[in-house]
């Protein structure tokens, strides 16, 4: 059965009202923190830890669980549970897998937040974190310590999509029981299905192209079976709870992933190789392009692409001149995350301790919606022609 109708094969929700069951195809949403047992018996047996069933709402209610039964069918694991945000997810599994004195390695192209955390935050608890190259593979064994527990990938990296050859790590860090996680938020477990390369551990930023809205903020692990009773305890232990709210829509929104995703996809792939005859830019930066550095691991281990890639202007740009371009623009929003149905756009320079055949450029990253194809197009060439415009008002000043 393909991916569409499993997603959507989920069964009804039932209740009974007066006696008559009521079926529905989305659940309640169940909001709430006490929740009333049947008797004292089961009361009982809750106080002694041997209740099978819900005790309170940090317990995971019934939407929060049917979201995390039906990502866990898609993604393939052994076991998922629901975070308030994507870097919620990732800080609690970088937390939930190591202890003082453990040592991770981390690609460089991650999503900063996930430095920051790692950079501020576990450095302090005596978590010793070193940085490899974006698109490691076999080579990753230069990087390993003795003490090194786990290897945090971001295939490809959400702005310079760098790719890494995840089933090479993966044997590696098999043979030495190294935890390895993957923020696979990019191809989703549509395009990429982490489990069948050996990752141990996959994370979506489910605010993303799950929910597909940009009105959610909720985040989720994936874990297999060898790291599952860990994560179970950490998580129950420290009592988390995503919003039932968010929830409910981002099950509604995994519903209509495969069709959502698809579009993002034609689409994109539509724009970048156009983007590659426009004379204003210098590199086009997408896996699924032939001239991608690690398009033959894309094309290997994926199976397909998402809306979101980058660009380079053969230029460097002042704040002004971009300013001309980006603020022309009608059909994009300027603004932080991706994977909604509206286009978005950003632009920054990003820098990096092991140096970047990118450093010191503006890369200009497009979240491509789910408008027209070629109503993008056209904005975005008024934006270059805005651009140039620029240049030639301003040559003589």
């Amino acid at each position: 059965m393909q991916d569409a109708t499993n997603l959507i094969k989920f069964p009804e929700y039932h209740n009974k009202i007066n006696g008559k069951t009521v079926k529905t195809v989305n659940p309640p949403v169940y909001n709430g923190s006490t929740v009333l047992f049947e008797n004292y018996e089961d009361f009982y047996l809750a106080h002694s830890g041997k209740y099978n069933g819900i005790t309170y709402g940090t317990d995971r209610l019934p939407t929060q669980r049917a979201f995390e039964e039906a990502l866990k069918k898609f993604e393939g694991g052994y076991l998922t549970r629901a975070f308030q945000s994507g870097i919620s997810a990732i800080t609690n599994t970088l937390l939930a897998f190591t202890k003082s004195g453990d040592h991770i390695l981390m690609c460089e192209n991650v999503y900063r937040p996930t430095v920051l955390f790692c950079n501020k935050i576990l450095s302090k608890y005596n978590i010793k974190i070193s940085f490899v190259p974006p698109d490691v593979g076999e080579d990753i064994i230069k990087y390993l310590r003795p003490d090194t527990k786990l290897i945090f990938l971001e295939s490809p990296g959400s702005n310079t999509f760098e790719i890494q050859d995840i089933p090479a790590i993966t044997a590696i860090a098999r043979e030495k029981q190294i935890i390895t996680v993957l923020d696979n938020t990019w191809a989703t477990p549509l395009f990429l299905r982490p489990f069948e390369l050996g990752i141990d551990v996959s994370i979506q930023s489910v605010t993303k192209y799950i929910s597909g809205h940009s009105d959610v903020l909720l985040g989720a692990v994936t874990v297999n079976k060898r790291t599952a009773k860990i994560f179970e305890e950490f998580y129950k232990i420290m009592g988390i709870i995503a919003s039932p709210n968010d929830c409910y829509l981002a099950l509604r929104g995994l519903k209509t992933l495969v069709v959502r995703l698809k579009q993002h996809e034609k689409s994109a792939l539509k724009i970048a190789k156009w983007l590659k005859t426009v004379d204003l830019i210098k590199t086009v930066i997408h896996p699924a392009l032939l001239d991608h550095p690690q398009h033959h691991i894309w094309q290997r281990d994926f199976k397909g692409s998402s809306g979101l890639f980058s660009f380079i202007f053969k230029k460097n740009y002042s704040k002004k001149e971009m300013a001309s371009f980006i603020n022309s623009l009608d059909l994009f929003g300027i603004g932080y995350s991706w994977g909604g149905y509206k286009s978005l756009i950003t632009a920054g320079r990003y820098k990096r301790s092991g140096g970047s055949q990118y450093s010191d450029k503006t890369i200009i990253r497009l979240s491509i919606g789910l408008e027209n194809a070629v109503d993008i197009m056209e904005d975005l060439e008024k934006g270059f022609n805005a651009l140039k415009a620029w240049g030639r008002n301003n040559f003589h000043k």
